[in-house]
């Protein structure tokens, strides 16, 4: 393989920058991963792999699963579920719906997601699965098909187990998932409080109206485990979710998801360097009717770079020297390999921008007569 640096416009566009300085921030918090949703890049790790106790923050693989229903029609925001004993015995955060009573689905999502209501938890549970136990047998099946391999739900509210843990990785996997497969629910960890059965609650989301942006997603405690938070907040196009967990009080729950949510903003920018079908460069063509043919990428590619390091960022096309003739238009025939500081490298293919034909008999035996000259010049 022969790789060539590409000389390209958008690199002198980089240059110029500031002062360097550390890409990293302490934090208080036991457990802390902080991404860019759209690329997925890690702007912070903190024992990410980390098994940790999830109190409430659960409760979003509870609230996906509903979602999933409703998106799949098996379920109406109008529908109304019975509350069981149990439900309505369950201690902690409570919506304080009522024994024996109904209520709708999109009142009991509320529930969850803004008073963070296990009573609400339990009853749609039970209502959509038959048994906590059914659904939390769905869960984790779920989780494992989302990517979240790391970990294993006991119940639907985040209840203190032994066994039932997550890690901030999946939490954030968990996260985009819902931001990006139910735009149309999403809202819902966004409003600012709510009423039911005259007892009005307000969202606990810390971040909610005092970091720009900021719309949701969930928070959790429990003494195991601490003050937790899954946040998320756009700006200008950006989107970042952060799950921080272990923090000691409700006050620096607030105070360090604020700063950690406003770091990535003001210390990374996302770069959109080549549109689908956008040429990158040339490879040189042997054998045939062309000599080069152009390599253009096959999908759309955006970087997170760091600010003050941008103008290392580095690019290199890798392919097989000479591609042989014939070549189909579209066919992958290289890697653009992207190297950004302190980041792991990206390779994304690069395809054929046209077809290029094989030459015919006496274009081969003129090429070959071309080589061996080279070659004995050489």
């Amino acid at each position: 393989m022969k790789a060539r640096t590409l000389l390209l416009a958008l690199l002198l566009s980089l240059a110029g920058a500031g002062p360097s300085y550390a890409l990293s921030i302490e934090t208080p918090a036991t457990h802390a991963i902080l991404i860019d949703v759209d690329t997925g890049m890690v702007l912070l790790d903190k024992n990410a792999d980390a098994h940790m106790p999830t109190s409430s923050m659960s409760k979003t693989m509870t609230l996906y699963m509903v979602f999933e229903m409703l998106k799949q029609g098996q379920v109406k925001l109008t529908d109304e579920l019975p509350v069981s004993e149990k439900a309505w015995r369950m201690q902690g955060s409570k919506m304080f719906i009522k024994v024996g009573s109904k209520v709708k689905v999109e009142d009991l999502i509320r529930g969850v997601a803004i008073q963070s209501g296990n009573d609400a938890t339990i009853t749609l549970a039970e209502g959509l699965a038959g048994t906590e136990e059914a659904l939390v047998e769905r869960m984790n099946i779920r989780a494992k098909e989302l990517g979240m391999l790391n970990s294993r739900f006991m119940n639907v509210s985040g209840w203190p187990d032994p066994g039932h843990y997550s890690t901030p990785r999946d939490l954030a996997i968990l996260a985009r998932h819902l931001i990006s497969d139910f735009p149309e629910y999403y809202h819902y960890f966004g409003e600012k409080d709510f009423t039911y059965n005259k007892i009005r609650q307000p969202n606990r989301d810390p971040l909610l109206g005092k970091v720009q942006g900021s719309d949701g997603i969930k928070t959790g405690h429990t003494e195991i485990a601490g003050y937790g938070l899954i946040g998320s907040a756009t700006r200008n196009g950006r989107r970042l979710v952060l799950v921080a967990n272990g923090l000691e009080s409700e006050k620096a729950r607030a105070e360090e998801g604020a700063k950690l949510i406003e770091w990535g903003f003001r210390n990374f920018e996302n770069r959109g360097l080549f549109k689908k079908g956008e040429q990158v460069g040339t490879a040189d063509v042997w054998l045939g009717q062309e000599d080069t043919v152009p390599l253009v990428a096959d999908k759309d590619l955006t970087v997170v770079l760091p600010l003050s390091r941008r103008a290392e960022m580095k690019m290199t096309v890798s392919y097989k020297f000479p591609l042989e003739a014939p070549l189909k238009k579209g066919a992958s025939v290289a890697k653009l390999h992207v190297f950004i500081p302190d980041q792991p490298s990206i390779e994304v293919s690069l395809v054929a921008g046209n077809d290029v034909a094989r030459t015919g008999l006496f274009g081969r035996v003129a090429a070959r007569f071309q080589y061996l000259l080279k070659k004995y010049q050489q």
